[in-house]
């Protein structure tokens, strides 16, 4: 079995992240494949954020060293495991090496010699390598995917005659509201017909009512909860032509950004900082602008305005790009390659073993012929 490992003191809820949708993702593909996998939360009890996903199996321990008697394969989410486990285990490095609450670590660095770091980026690879002591090249790389109702839903007409702009990230400063709401403000975007479109995602960490208050009191801005589930923020995504990601570069550094693959599957442009690893992002359909810049991003949207969404071709090349099909058998051939070489070391430990005992017996055999030969002298 596979179990990936939830560290967050938060519940495991639906429409807060890509973590969550990229693990829960994950989950999902494992299953449909036969391969028996659950979610793993610490201490949170059965109100872990079960009953968003009703299709998952979770399961609550009640702490970190009870892993170690789990015969599972074993994946920490965001963090490592810490303790010693039965087979190899594994940490997808979905944050950066410092959060951006209080500038603190995310995670104690030193645990990760207990596991094997698996990246969601080359960004994210190179960002971590110096933490850990190793060339990026050396970190294997699962990329994020949109799951299959992204490019699957059907794109309703546009019987607005506006461009319709969706923001679905969280609602948080980093990633780039304020600069979306200024940019709001710009010449350039004065003569856009545009509706712009936000989602409640995040609402309750400690930014989003402040945030929620402001954009329920702006005239521009048509606020709507979070989607929950792929087909729900597949079909929102495909009511819009343009999906924005002003992520900043001050805050936070996007190690990926699954919401611009989704964006791009379901037809959108999108337009996202040339920051982090969201430029890795591209399935044809991406523009970048310089983060932290309301001027940049309003000329983004005029820009991505005049293209219109993405047309029929274009779609179809996007959807095959960052695929859930692709992540999983990545990650599982990332499982095998460590799995062989495990077995390997053991193969040369058990040599190394043999060898020195058949070195210690040599040893003791010739030392009691010597005795032998001494006691025959005597």
């Amino acid at each position: 079995m596979i179990s990936f490992v939830w560290f967050s003191k938060r519940p495991f809820w639906a429409g807060r992240g890509g973590s969550e949708n990229y693990t829960a993702g994950h989950i999902r593909e494992l299953m449909r494949r036969g391969i028996p996998t659950r979610l793993i939360t610490i201490g949170l009890g059965e109100d872990d954020g079960r009953e968003d996903f009703p299709d998952i199996t979770f399961t609550s321990l009640k702490s970190h060293e009870q892993l170690s008697e789990l015969e599972d394969t074993l994946v920490g989410i965001t963090k490592p495991l810490g303790v010693p486990t039965k087979h190899p285990s594994y940490t997808i490095l979905h944050c950066p090496p410092r959060s951006s609450e209080g500038n603190l670590e995310t995670f104690d660095v030193s645990k990760m010699n207990l596991t094997h770091a698996v990246a969601p980026s080359k960004f994210a690879a190179k960002l971590w390598a110096p933490k850990l002591g190793v060339r990026p090249n050396k970190i294997p790389i699962v990329y994020p995917f949109a799951e299959r109702p992204f490019s699957r839903v059907k794109r309703p007409d546009n019987t607005t005659g506006k461009t319709r702009i969706l923001f679905a990230g969280r609602l948080m400063p980093d990633k780039g509201i304020f600069t979306l709401l200024a940019a709001l403000h710009l010449g350039e975007m004065q003569d856009l017909p545009y509706t712009l479109t936000v989602t409640r995602a995040a609402a309750n960490t400690n930014c989003g009512p402040i945030i929620c208050k402001l954009l329920e009191a702006h005239p521009w801005v048509n606020l709507v909860p979070a989607r929950r589930t792929p087909k729900a923020m597949a079909e929102l995504m495909a009511e819009h032509d343009i999906v924005v990601m002003p992520s900043s570069d001050i805050f936070w550094k996007e190690n990926f950004g699954i919401v611009s693959v989704e964006a791009q599957h379901a037809g959108c442009r999108v337009i996202a900082s040339n920051s982090g690893g969201l430029p890795e992002t591209d399935c044809g359909g991406l523009l970048l602008i310089r983060p932290d810049d309301p001027q940049a991003l309003a000329r983004g949207i005029v820009r991505a305005a005049a293209l219109g969404p993405l047309t029929t071709a274009e779609r179809l090349y996007a959807s095959n790009k960052f695929t859930v099909t692709a992540s999983v058998d990545k990650l599982l051939a990332v499982m095998r390659t460590t799995e062989r070489n495990h077995q390997t070391l053991l193969q040369k430990q058990g040599a190394l073993m043999r060898e020195q005992l058949d070195l210690a017996f040599g040893i003791t055999r010739e030392l009691g012929l010597r005795l032998a030969r001494d006691d025959k002298l005597r």
